[in-house]
């Protein structure tokens, strides 16, 4: 009896620690799910953006506010997805795809999106979206422009001071009011410092032809400009395809990128510097909005002033300190207000 008592006892307390190692396999689990600290990330909040047809690989703005919603995935475990437009055919119909199917902001990025934004913001008043480089005027649209003219004029100081031929070119993408104000900031910058320096303008008429953006690079370069700045989105990729063939043969041009630091995918051997739009932070404040409870729609305006535009940090590379420096002080008094820089 007592042998058998004995080895009741031994089964019992292996029993024991057996569910105790259990427990603690759960607890861990649990912890483990909760990330970082124990806080529990977001899960029921989902995000769709739709691309404008420069796609969501244009190196420029598309990908920039992709980057931004990866990121918030990462950071708050929201669903973010997007939707690729080929034509603008696909506008209404990939923004209705999430706003039917329940997301909780629908983003459109680029100004072409506008009347299919407002059409469907009509139609669905107690949905969430927002749009880049546009303003709609409904109540459940935020609408997030930027003061390119601005920071084009800091990228024209750049370009009028380090030109070697007083020649330098623009390529846009769509001849519209937004280009304009790249075009028109940026030979505004120009004359600020190099009032010998002539611009020479080129449109591609569209954002995703690259081959496009390449012969009208090719036309300024043969005319004489040694820099060119672009603000044509994906055809903008054909510009630094054109300064890369003609580096290979021993010619010096240069190339000004746009809305990111375009160095980081075409090299500091053709990138001046880039003028870049925080698209990227835009976008996480405002889907910030939408998981916090607090979207408002209405318009929101980025410029110098609230560090919305801008040179890319790699700047230094390729521009003299003296340079910078001069940028810094056009970039204060624009701020001041004792620069009017013009849009059109």
């Amino acid at each position: 009896m007592k042998k058998m008592f004995s080895m009741s006892l031994v089964m019992l307390l292996a029993i024991s620690v057996i569910l105790a190692g259990c427990g603690n396999k759960n607890q861990g689990a649990s912890n483990a799910s909760g990330g970082a600290g124990g806080s529990t990330k977001t899960s029921n909040v989902q995000i769709g953006m739709v691309t404008d047809v420069g796609g969501v690989n244009d190196k420029s703005f598309n990908q920039s506010a992709w980057e931004a919603l990866q990121a918030i995935e990462k950071e708050t475990g929201t669903k973010a997805k997007y939707l690729q437009s080929k034509s603008d055919q696909d506008y209404i119909p990939n923004l209705n795809q999430f706003v039917k199917g329940g997301f909780n902001l629908t983003w459109g990025i680029g100004f072409n999106l506008a009347n299919a934004i407002g059409q469907v913001a009509k139609d669905n008043p107690d949905k969430n979206l927002a749009i880049i480089d546009s303003v709609v005027d409904a109540p459940n649209v935020k609408s997030v422009v930027f003061a390119e003219n601005e920071g084009s004029f800091l990228v024209g100081v750049v370009a009028g001071k380090l030109t070697k031929t007083n020649k330098i070119g623009f390529v846009g993408g769509q001849d519209s009011p937004l280009i304009k104000r790249f075009e028109k900031g940026f030979e505004a910058g120009i004359k600020a410092v190099n009032p010998n320096a002539k611009l020479i303008v080129n449109y591609a008429g569209a954002f995703d032809k690259p081959d496009v953006g390449k012969a009208a690079a090719a036309t300024i370069y043969n005319d004489g400009a040694d820099i060119i700045f672009h603000a044509a989105g994906g055809s903008g990729t054909g510009v630094f395809n054109e300064a890369l063939a003609r580096k290979q043969q021993g010619q010096q041009v240069w190339v000004i990128g746009v809305d990111k630091d375009q160095s980081l995918e075409f090299g500091d051997d053709v990138t001046l510097t880039s003028m870049v739009k925080r698209v990227d932070e835009a976008v996480k404040r405002v889907s910030q909005e939408v998981i916090d409870g607090k979207f408002k729609g209405g318009i929101e305006t980025l410029a110098l002033k609230d560090n919305g535009i801008g040179l890319a940090d790699t700047s230094s590379k390729n521009v003299p300190k003296d340079v910078l420096d001069l940028v810094e002080q056009y970039k204060q008094k624009i701020i001041k207000g004792e620069i009017t820089v013009p849009s059109k």
